[in-house]
C-alpha cells in the first residue's frame, strides 16, 4: 500500500481508536502511536457510559445515536461486553421529578429520545424495591455501558487482528508536520496525520491548540463494593446530573433543581459533584465524580470530596459501600464547543474533545472526520 493511502494517528484513546477504525475500514493503512505501553488516559479512567439520553438536541444527540450503532458493531467483533439496557436517573426531590416529567412530556417527544419515567408500582418493583426511596426514575433506553479497562484493549486487539492497524506503544511522538511524525522510534510518513492527544496541549501543536483556550478537568473517582449484592446491571445517575447534561439543563424546570442544590448542598455545586455509578463485570461499582477545572490538573485529592460522593452513593443505593480503589480522571474541557477538528495544514489535523463525552460521541465524530478527509483528498 502506498504512502498516499496511509494515515498516522497520535493517541490510542477512544478518539484515536475511532479514527483508526474509520480509516482502516475504508481500506487505508493506519499506524497509531501511543506514549505508554497501554492507554492510561481518560478513555480507561472513565465510567464507560455511552449516553444518548443526556445529550442536547442537535449535533451531539445525532453523534451519540450514530455512535451507539458503532459500539453495537464493535462489541461482538472485538469480544467485549456491551450493556444495552439503558440507564436510570433517579429523582430524589419534587423539583427533580418535575424536571424529568417535563423532559418526557416535551423535549423527549419532540426530538425522539427513547425514555420512560417510572413511578409508583413500577418504581417500587425496580431491583426488587431497592430504589423505592426515590420519587421516580428516568429510564434512558438508548444508553449503553462498557467496562473501559477491558473494552479499550479489546478494541485495540480487534483493530490489529482484523483491520491490520499497526500500533506503536511506548512511543513518544516528539513532533508532527504535514504527512509526517517524528517519534522515539524514528520518523514515519503518510498522507495524513491526525493528533488525538487528549488533554496534552503542550507536547504537539501547542500554538494552534492555545488559540482554543483549552482547560483540563480533573475528577475524583472511586471503585467500591456494595455490602449488599445488588446485581446491578444499569448505569445510575441522580437529578444532580440534570444541571450538567444538555438534554435537561436549559429546560425551565432545571432552575428549581439548581436553586435547590445551591440552597441545600452548595458544596456539591462548588466542586461540580453529580453522582454517576457504573457496575463492573465483577460486582464492583465505579463511582464519581467531581469537576475541578484549570490549566494543569492538581495531583491532590480532597478527602472530603470523596466522602461527599460516597454519602451520595450510599443514599442512592440504599446500602453501605466499601472503597477498594481511588484515582483521578482527567480530560480536556471548557472549549467554546464540545469538540474541535483543527485543520492545521494540508495533511495535518487534530481532533479534541472539550467535554467528558468522548465515549458517547467519539466513534461517530471520527467517521465524519475521516469521510471529510477522503472527500477533500
Amino acid at each position: 500500500m502506498s504512502q498516499s493511502d496511509s494515515i498516522l494517528i497520535v493517541g490510542a484513546g477512544i478518539l484515536g481508536l475511532s479514527h483508526a477504525y474509520a480509516a482502516a475500514r475504508r481500506g487505508l493503512k493506519v499506524r497509531v502511536f501511543e506514549r505508554t505501553a497501554t492507554p492510561l488516559g481518560a478513555s480507561v479512567r472513565n465510567f464507560g457510559q455511552a449516553l444518548v439520553t443526556g445529550q442536547p438536541p442537535g449535533v451531539m444527540l445525532d453523534l451519540a445515536r450514530a455512535s451507539r450503532s458503532i459500539w453495537a458493531d464493535w462489541a461482538p467483533r472485538a469480544g467485549f461486553e456491551l450493556k444495552r439496557n439503558g440507564s436510570y436517573l433517579f429523582a430524589r426531590t419534587e423539583a427533580e421529578e418535575h424536571l424529568l416529567d417535563a423532559f418526557c412530556q416535551g423535549r423527549a417527544r419532540e426530538f425522539g429520545y427513547r425514555a420512560e419515567l417510572l413511578r409508583g408500582a413500577e418504581m417500587d418493583a425496580l431491583y426488587g424495591g431497592q430504589f423505592s426511596h426515590h420519587r421516580a426514575a428516568l429510564h434512558g433506553l438508548d444508553d449503553q455501558q462498557v467496562y473501559s479497562r477491558e473494552a479499550i484493549p479489546a478494541l485495540i486487539a480487534y483493530l490489529q487482528r482484523d483491520l491490520g492497524v499497526e500500533f506503536h506503544f511506548s512511543t513518544l511522538v516528539r513532533d508532527v508536520e504535514p504527512g509526517q511524525v517524528h517519534t522515539t522510534a524514528g520518523s514515519f510518513k503518510g498522507s495524513q496525520v491526525i493528533v488525538c492527544s487528549g488533554h496534552d496541549y503542550l507536547t504537539l501543536l501547542a500554538e494552534p491548540l492555545a488559540k482554543l483556550s483549552p482547560q483540563i478537568c480533573r475528577l475524583q473517582m472511586l471503585r467500591v463494593r456494595p455490602k449488599v449484592d445488588l446485581k446491578l446491571q444499569h448505569a445510575l445517575m441522580t437529578g444532580l446530573s440534570c444541571v450538567h447534561y444538555g438534554a435537561f439543563a436549559d429546560l425551565p424546570q432545571a432552575a428549581a433543581v439548581q436553586n435547590e442544590i445551591l440552597r441545600d448542598s452548595p458544596h456539591l455545586d462548588q466542586h461540580g459533584i453529580h453522582l454517576l455509578i457504573s457496575p463492573t463485570p465483577y460486582g464492583d461499582l465505579i463511582v464519581g465524580d467531581s469537576h475541578d477545572y484549570g490549566r494543569d490538573p492538581s495531583p491532590f485529592n480532597g478527602e472530603q470530596v470523596d466522602n461527599w460522593m460516597l454519602q451520595l452513593c450510599e443514599e442512592t443505593l440504599g446500602c453501605e459501600v466499601r472503597v477498594v480503589e481511588r484515582w483521578q480522571g482527567v480530560y480536556g474541557a471548557k472549549g467554546a464547543k464540545p469538540f474541535s477538528w483543527l485543520e492545521v495544514a494540508p495533511g495535518l489535523n487534530a481532533a479534541l474533545m472539550h467535554s467528558g463525552v468522548g465515549m458517547s460521541v467519539g466513534p461517530a465524530m471520527a467517521e465524519g472526520n475521516i469521510a471529510r478527509l477522503l472527500e477533500e483528498r
